[in-house]
């Protein structure tokens, strides 16, 4: 899958969702609790689409998403953010995402 800037991705094996904030030019596998995420405009297809899209959890990938979290992988080129929170991990070609750490503040001297 090769989402664009700004695409709303679901999962389909739970309520999470996220915005795309920075993909790669290339295609990658993005998961969720193991199943992969789809457009939110594909027909079947929506947050907590859960058994209507057919997917199946991997209960080892089940550590949860944060809403408003940025999840990133600067190897893979990658930043999501969480518009809705789920069960499932986020994960990209099979590793999961982490958090994305803010930035420190410079200091006031």
């Amino acid at each position: 899958m090769k989402p664009r800037v700004g695409q709303t991705l679901v999962s389909t094996v739970d309520t999470t969702t996220v915005i795309v904030v920075r993909w790669p030019d290339r295609e990658l596998e993005v998961t969720c609790g193991g199943a992969p995420m789809v457009e939110a405009r594909d027909p079947g297809a929506g947050a907590g689409a859960g058994s209507d899209a057919g997917g199946t959890a991997d209960p080892a990938q089940m550590g949860g998403s944060q809403l408003g979290k940025r999840y990133a992988d600067d190897e893979h080129g990658v930043e999501l953010l969480c518009a809705k929170p789920g069960p499932g991990t986020l994960a990209v070609e099979g590793t999961p995402l982490p958090l994305k750490s803010a930035k420190p503040l410079p200091a006031s001297d």
